[in-house]
């Protein structure tokens, strides 16, 4: 499972040199009839239904489960679900919160900075209409898991990664509110909402029989349709997401190979190394050596 997190982070000169810059990343999960929020945030960013609050910064937050409701001083109450991102902008009173017998997930980015502002300016992002249905769109949730697992891990020259990941979800929401064209294929959809579900939740041993349930689809109709779309079986694709993120671990964090295999999910650090060497041709370990010593001769380059 994904842990609840936030940070806020401290803006020197050299962020707002850079034209954009994360204040704030965070992920949360609301269970049904929790109180919300259900995390201990800083005064100048409190939140309840009744009073509202401004912020000083633009907003993005994303839905990926349950429902809720969303309001601000530009926008009557308007009915929020999963696949819905919204934007909260500086200066502008607004509320929102998850339904209560459902419960939501939500993940947050607040950014600023001179580009950010130009992009708002720009007619890019309409503050009339703040709320725009991206769907369960994998590629989002990996770039705000990325975002998060990089500000977590702050090694040296992280905030100007950050900003450049921000920016990439930034131009993904734009893409897809107003220039991608969704297919009419129920079937394909419904694999897109499988491979969803299996990105937010790789670390965890995939059940087949109960994912195609919960589509819903028929257990062998969904295994053939979800190879013929992406020209893996589900277990394979759940793998590779694993893998995929356990390099992803070795090459930008300080986690020990135990840790690593710990955070993607994998049973025993000797059936991880093993099931690594076998895709990659080498040992996690080795993969570090060589993933650092690439880094470092870029660096010295």
């Amino acid at each position: 499972m994904f842990p609840n997190y936030f940070k806020y982070l401290n803006i020197t000169p050299v962020e707002e040199r850079w034209g954009m810059y994360v204040t704030s990343v965070g992920y949360s999960k609301i269970e049904p009839h929790d109180h919300y929020p259900n995390q201990q945030h800083p005064q100048s960013h409190e939140l309840t239904w009744n009073r509202g609050r401004i912020l000083n910064d633009f907003y993005l937050v994303f839905i990926s489960k349950g429902k809720g409701v969303y309001a601000s001083a530009l926008t009557e109450p308007s009915d929020i679900i999963a696949g819905n991102c919204f934007f909260l902008y500086p200066g502008v009173l607004h509320r929102y919160k998850p339904d209560s017998k459902s419960g939501w997930e939500e993940y947050w980015v607040g950014l600023n900075g001179f580009y950010v502002e130009q992009l708002m300016q720009n007619g890019f992002f309409d503050s009339q209409n703040p709320i725009t249905y991206i769907g369960l769109d994998k590629d989002i949730l990996v770039l705000f898991r990325e975002l998060i697992e990089i500000t977590r891990a702050s090694l040296p020259g992280y905030p100007q990664q950050i900003a450049g990941i921000a920016l990439r979800i930034l131009g993904l929401v734009n893409e897809i509110s107003h220039h991608r064209q969704y297919s009419n294929d129920p079937v394909g959809k419904l694999i897109a909402k499988a491979r969803f579900i299996i990105q937010e939740s790789f670390e965890n041993t995939l059940d087949v029989e109960k994912l195609a349930e919960e589509l819903p689809m028929g257990y062998s109709s969904f295994r053939k349709a979800f190879k013929q779309i992406t020209g893996e079986s589900p277990h394979q694709y759940h793998l590779n997401l694993r893998l995929n993120r356990a390099k992803e671990l070795l090459n930008s964090t300080l986690l020990n190979i135990n840790e690593v295999a710990d955070q993607t999910g994998f049973e025993s650090v000797f059936y991880f190394s093993k099931l690594f060497k076998n895709k990659t041709g080498v040992s996690p370990k080795a993969f570090r050596a060589q993933a650092q010593s690439a880094n470092d001769s870029e660096h010295s380059a």
